[in-house]
Order: structure tokens, then C-alpha cells, then sequence
């Protein structure tokens, strides 16, 4: 199996060029950057991508954009501000071989110290494990043909990660790869981290509840 690797962009020359750098170590059969429109140097960061693609702005428009274009067996999209562990590409390949499995996403390790980042860690686990629901920082990957099964992203303008999984998990398991995903702690340490774990608890629950995401994105700031 071969790994395409999905990255939507808006501004991040700040963080794109590290997370590239990471990923061409684990030799993916491509890294695609899908751009929403960026201001800033994030083309002149995507140099080492092997695609660089201008899409609609919006994360799900953006990755389904870059997952037209894939040529791998399986897919991975990634946040630019995300570096996975050596090996975790692999263990993607791997863990999507089992049957049964339908997708699945890393474990996530917040890039900064203390308690509070460890547990934020380890509920994004055990909300996996339990729920089946995956975040877009957790890194979600899947087979080509069975993203393509469920017609991609749903196009909205939040929670376009948390939809899919929902899709997905009726086709079968969402598993935790055991290799890390390295996240960057910019929104939990720009808005505060309690006030942005709960503000995250919050507005998954009103998704629950029936609120349409794209009445909540308004509600959840873009961090830079």
C-alpha cells in the first residue's frame, strides 16, 4: 500500500516547511497541499510538497480537492501544525490491512508540558476508542476507495472530521495507531486552555444536539 499525504493550508508558512520535513523522512508516495487562499509565504513554505493545489477555501473542500488528485492506496490528511512520529506512516499502512477496520488516526501528543496537555492527550484517545469519532488533529486516514465510498468530506465549514468518522464508523472500526502525532499547543495557548477545551466540548455537543456546524464555526476562531 502507498501513502498520500493531504495537507490544507491558509497562512502557514509558520509551521508548513517542519511538518513536510517530517513527512518526506517517512518517504509517502506523495504530500499534497491543498491551499484555501493564503496571504502569506505558505506557497514558497510548500516547496517540498510534490503537489501544490489552489482550492475553495474551507478544510473539507480543501481535502477533498487534494484527495482527487491522490494517487496513493491510502490517505492521510494532516494539519500543517502536526509532525507524526517516525514510522507512523507505516503503522497507518499496517493497521488499515486488519480486517475490520475501516479508518483511523494517531495518537495525539500536545507539544507542550503539563498535566492538563496529558489529559487533553488521553481523552482525544479514549474519545476514539469510545466513539469512533475523530478530530482533524489526530491525523484521520483511510482507504482510498473507501473515502471515496463515502463521498468524501461532508461540505461544511466545522467538524467536517467528526461527520466523516460518524460515516465511516458504520463501514467498521476507527483505530488508534500507537505512534504519536506532535500538535502544536498555538490555540490552546492563545485562547486559553480550559476555556478552549471547553469551548470544544461545547460545540461538539451541540452538533450533537442538532446544531448545524456551519452556525457554529463563527464560534470557533482561526488561530495562526
Amino acid at each position: 500500500m502507498s501513502v498520500s499525504v493531504i495537507i490544507p493550508t491558509l497562512n502557514e508558512e509558520g509551521c508548513l516547511a517542519e511538518a513536510l520535513a517530517a513527512l518526506k523522512r517517512q518517504q509517502p508516495c506523495e504530500i499534497i497541499v491543498t491551499d484555501g487562499g493564503s496571504s502569506d509565504g505558505t506557497r514558497w513554505a510548500a516547496a517540498g510538497a510534490d503537489l501544490f493545489l489552489d482550492a475553495p477555501r474551507g478544510r473539507a473542500a480543501q481535502m477533498n480537492a487534494g484527495a482527487s488528485r491522490a494517487a496513493g492506496d491510502v490517505l492521510l490528511f494532516l494539519h500543517a501544525d502536526c509532525l507524526p512520529e517516525d514510522g507512523a506512516l507505516a503503522e497507518a499502512e499496517r493497521l488499515l490491512r486488519r480486517p475490520g477496520v475501516a479508518a483511523g488516526c494517531f495518537r495525539m501528543c500536545v507539544r507542550a508540558e503539563g498535566a492538563l496537555y496529558r489529559l487533553i492527550d488521553a481523552c482525544a484517545t479514549a474519545r476514539v476508542r469510545l466513539t469512533g469519532l475523530v478530530y482533524g488533529d489526530q491525523g484521520l486516514f483511510v482507504r482510498r476507495e473507501v473515502f471515496e465510498r463515502v463521498g468524501g468530506f461532508p461540505p461544511l465549514r466545522l467538524m467536517e472530521d467528526v461527520f466523516i468518522s460518524r460515516t465511516l464508523r458504520r463501514l467498521g472500526r476507527i483505530v488508534v495507531a500507537p505512534r504519536r502525532l506532535f500538535v502544536s499547543p498555538r490555540r490552546w495557548q492563545r485562547s486559553g486552555l480550559v476555556r478552549q477545551t471547553l469551548r470544544n466540548w461545547a460545540l461538539t455537543a451541540l452538533a450533537a444536539g442538532g446544531v448545524h456546524p456551519d452556525r457554529l464555526a463563527a464560534f470557533y476562531p482561526i488561530v495562526r
